[in-house]
C-alpha cells in the first residue's frame, strides 16, 4: 500500500515537505530504541516512534524506510524537519498511541 493512501485512511498529518508520498510501505515497525530500529527495521517499513529529534531521520535514511509516524500527538523538532526535508523522509503525526496506530495499520493489511 502506498504511503499516501495510508496517510489518507488514517488521517495522518504530513509535517515534512516531501514532494511525493508515492512510496510502497512494505511493513510497519514500532520501537523507540534507535539501535533496535537499525538492527530490525527493513527497507520500505513505516516506523512508529515517540522520538522527535533529528537522529530519527538518520536512522530512516540508513534503513531506507518509507517514512516515520510520530505517535501520541508529538511534533517533530525544527532541526528534525529541516533534516527530513533535505533527505526527503516523510514525517507524519497522529494523536493516537503507538498501540492504536499499529492496530489500524494492521487492519489496513500492513504487517510487522
Amino acid at each position: 500500500m502506498k504511503l499516501q493512501e495510508i496517510r489518507e485512511k488514517l488521517d495522518l498529518a504530513l509535517k515534512s515537505s516531501v514532494q511525493s508520498l508515492d512510496v510502497e510501505v512494505t511493513a510497519a515497525y514500532s520501537s523507540d530504541i534507535l539501535s533496535d530500529v537499525i538492527s530490525h527495521a527493513r527497507e520500505g517499513n513505516i516506523w512508529l516512534t515517540l522520538h522527535t529529534h533529528s537522529n530519527i531521520v538518520a536512522v530512516a535514511v540508513l534503513q531506507s524506510l518509507a517514512g516515520i509516524i510520530l505517535v501520541g500527538g508529538r511534533q517533530p523538532e525544527e532541526d528534525t524537519l529541516e533534516r527530513a526535508n533535505k533527505e526527503q523522509i516523510p514525517i507524519l503525526t497522529t494523536k493516537l498511541s503507538a498501540f492504536e496506530i499499529a492496530g489500524r495499520l494492521y487492519e489496513l493489511g500492513i504487517r510487522g
